[in-house]
């Protein structure tokens, strides 16, 4: 079981990373206000963590993020995604935001991770699990 948690200097925690050994689903919950650079660090962090434990499966949690989520779609395509992939990441579900329903028709205009991995937006956790364990069910990677 991993289990990792970034933090503002001052101390608050903004995401919490714990890989489940049980599910083999890497769960994230990011809260509070997350600036880019904080996005692009715990990223960045986690795909450093990746090699020691393989993971196929993200759960990445944006329910309790507070304010504009943080700005980094062409960094995540061009950089963190094609590492990512290359990883081992097959399959990510991603819980959006309370009322911001209206991102994903924009996200979903363009398949910015197509070739990478699965990705799939869900306004709930529950819906979001139940697509991974389906996703581990149907597919091979």
């Amino acid at each position: 079981m991993l289990h990792h948690r970034f933090a503002h200097p001052g101390g608050r925690e903004y995401c919490h990373a714990a890989y489940s050994n049980a599910t083999r689903w890497l769960h994230l919950t990011w809260s509070g206000v997350v600036t880019t650079p904080d996005g692009q660090h715990a990223a960045t962090e986690l795909l450093r963590l990746l090699p020691t434990s393989p993971v196929r499966y993200l759960l990445n949690d944006n329910s309790q993020v507070l304010g504009p989520w943080f700005d980094s779609l062409d960094w995540l395509q061009r950089l963190w995604a094609p590492q990512a992939g290359r990883l081992g990441l097959c399959c990510v579900a991603h819980v959006l935001q309370p009322h911001t329903e209206d991102d994903l028709g924009l996200l979903l205009r363009q398949n910015l991770f197509a070739g990478k991995f699965e990705l799939q937006f869900f306004t709930s956790r529950q819906d979001a699990e139940y697509w991974l364990r389906e996703c581990q069910q149907a597919v091979s990677c």
